[in-house]
């Protein structure tokens, strides 16, 4: 059970310290307390867990301070969607907004090489009013002997590139806890130039105590990769575990599964799961076409089939695209063959224009059916 709380509700007055005294009395019912940010006012939920099916709804709305109430279901109590709720998804960060309406786009490079690149990427991007990008600083590899990033020796010109440029927000993956840190004193050094978002990938997406240690900052917000080896159920329940330990401002991510049945592909192309994620939680959808397709690969019809790919995506609902680019994809230290060209940059950025006017257009449509 869910008790949403009137909106930027005091909670050194009297309603609100009443509502504790009287929660702290209930049998057998833990609760746990989760702050919603948006741009207009500040939200408080207060989720009820233990024995709840004998609580009334009617009597906990009576509760000082309550405005409205939420049944949950067992599967996904933070991020899932539930009967008659009518909670608003997403969130804001550093003046970017990520909801199941928007769509931001993420390009950048995969791993950091050297400054030089990382100037000419964001200037391309800024360039093209761009504000959000990936940076790879920590790179988790198959091989021991291959490029494992330059960690936190790289974070501070990243940052302070980002600054110069009018990057809002990074979306730069960790490995562990302690890169956290390395993350907060580098902003701290450079001014805060910059937001982060911490990127969970798809070989961690079930360390568990990572996954308790990312969700117990609430600094930053998670992008949380699929795992390429589990169900969705399983990597949705990996999301839960951020949220229950107290930051819900998470975005899921798909990245293909790893299955020769999506041959030629690098990853079978699993973006068809953009929808049921939107229908099974509040959570945004990021896709990632780059290690999705891992190649250059053109069609007949001259479109890459990492542009097709993320138009697929787009179409279907997508709030957030991680690409790959690079200022010369063959010096690239990871994954250079699948790198766009900075000069595809706006052509990327058109062509998913087109494909999101595409998606709104049938949202439209399917409007006038009710």
């Amino acid at each position: 059970m869910i008790l949403i709380l009137k909106a930027n509700i005091d909670h050194g007055g009297k309603d609100y310290q009443r509502l504790v005294q009287q929660l702290a009395q209930l049998e057998n019912v833990k609760t746990s307390e989760h702050q919603v940010t948006g741009e207009q006012q500040s939200l408080t939920e207060i989720y009820l867990l233990g024995d709840t099916q004998s609580l009334d709804i009617n009597d906990m709305q009576q509760l000082p301070g309550v405005e409205r109430v939420v049944r949950i279901s067992d599967e996904y109590r933070i991020l899932g969607r539930h009967k008659d709720d009518k909670r608003v998804s997403g969130f804001d960060y550093n003046g970017v907004r990520f909801d199941q309406q928007s769509l931001n786009i993420f390009a950048g490079l995969c791993a950091v090489d050297n400054e030089e690149h990382v100037d000419i990427m964001m200037q391309a991007l800024q360039d093209l009013g761009q504000v959000c990008t990936r940076m790879g600083a920590y790179k988790p590899r198959t091989s021991p002997y291959s490029f494992q990033g330059h960690g936190a020796a790289c974070l501070p010109f990243v940052f302070e590139q980002a600054g110069r440029h009018d990057i809002k927000v990074i979306a730069m993956e960790i490995t562990h806890e302690s890169h956290i840190d390395e993350i907060n004193e580098a902003l701290e050094k450079t001014g805060q130039p910059t937001g982060v978002m911490l990127q969970i990938g798809t070989r961690n997406t079930q360390n568990f105590e990572l996954l308790k240690c990312v969700g117990r900052q609430k600094v930053f917000p998670v992008l949380l990769k699929r795992g390429f080896g589990i169900t969705l159920e399983e990597s949705l329940n990996a999301a839960e575990y951020l949220a229950s330990e107290g930051n819900s401002k998470v975005v899921f991510g798909l990245r293909g599964m790893k299955t020769n049945m999506g041959d030629p592909h690098r990853n079978f192309v699993d973006f068809a799961h953009v929808p049921v994620i939107k229908r099974l939680t509040r959570m945004p959808v990021c896709i990632d076409p780059s290690h999705s397709v891992g190649s250059r690969d053109t069609a007949p019809d001259n479109i890459l089939d990492v542009m097709h790919i993320t138009a697929q995506g787009i179409i279907a609902g997508a709030n957030m695209v991680l690409v790959d680019f690079h200022p010369a994809p063959s010096k690239a230290l990871v994954d250079g063959p699948q790198a766009l060209l900075l000069d595809e940059l706006e052509y990327l950025l058109k062509d998913t224009g087109i494909a999101y006017k595409a998606y709104q257009d049938r949202v439209k449509l399917a409007k006038q059916r009710r």
